[in-house]
């Protein structure tokens, strides 16, 4: 609302969700606040943050960053208007063909990573593909050390092409050939408890991103903050891996 961000901002914005559900559109609100950014849901506003905080965030950022640089932060910090689009279907692509899709679910990603970190407690699973990756990017493999260090029990699973890649972390491996451990990309998170608020809230919440490859680097998936729904793809990792 109200813009005052430059146009080539805005079209960064409006390429990341050109092939997505999600409609991008700008208003101008008599006393609104300037720069600010709204999702709305069915008529209603679900969720606001700063164009600079999706800039600084989301739009001025690779997926490089995320995997090569890594900082300890509140999970609250990611914007509320990304981390809101629950329950809604990406298609994503990577580098080359896009350098913005696949960011999104990097950065959900790493969100839920965060939130397990924050909350100390509870279980995270996260499959790899390759456990490789683990030691080849440096911001993935730091937070997963601190992840070892905290009291959240932190499972991956990846096919082991580097038994060396995970030797020094305090996590449970998984390893394995199957169709699931090449294709899927998952980050799910149950805390001890059974909260079920949304993640802009000060409580612990489960959380679970689930994607599947359907070409090269190209990836369908959703995230949820449904607890019963995260519970079951816990269930269902615990019967494929």
């Amino acid at each position: 609302m109200n813009r005052t961000t430059a146009d080539p901002l805005i079209d960064l914005l409006n390429d990341a969700f050109s092939n997505q559900s999600v409609t991008i559109a700008e208003r101008q609100v008599p006393d609104g606040a300037d720069d600010l950014v709204c999702l709305i849901d069915d008529g209603h506003v679900v969720a606001t943050s700063s164009f600079e905080q999706l800039r600084n965030s989301f739009l001025l950022v690779n997926v490089d960053q995320y995997r090569t640089g890594v900082q300890a932060r509140h999970p609250g910090r990611f914007p509320d208007v990304l981390t809101g689009l629950t329950e809604t279907e990406f298609t994503v692509a990577g580098f080359p063909a896009s350098t913005k899709e696949k960011l999104l679910l990097v950065m959900i990603s790493r969100f839920i990573e965060q939130l397990a970190l924050t909350t100390g407690q509870g279980e995270l699973h996260s499959t790899f593909q390759q456990l490789s990756r683990l030691d080849d990017e440096y911001g993935t493999r730091r937070m997963y050390e601190w992840l070892g260090d905290s009291g959240t029990e932190t499972h991956v699973y990846g096919v082991d092409d580097n038994p060396e890649a995970v030797t020094d972390i305090d996590v449970v491996v998984h390893s394995g050939d199957t169709e699931p451990y090449g294709r899927s990309w998952v980050v799910a998170f149950s805390p001890e408890t059974d909260g079920t608020h949304s993640p802009v809230d000060t409580e612990p919440t489960h959380a679970a991103l689930v994607a599947i490859e359907i070409g090269p680097n190209v990836w369908r998936g959703l995230w949820t903050y449904d607890s019963p729904r995260v519970e079951r793809i816990l269930s269902h990792i615990d019967q494929e891996f």
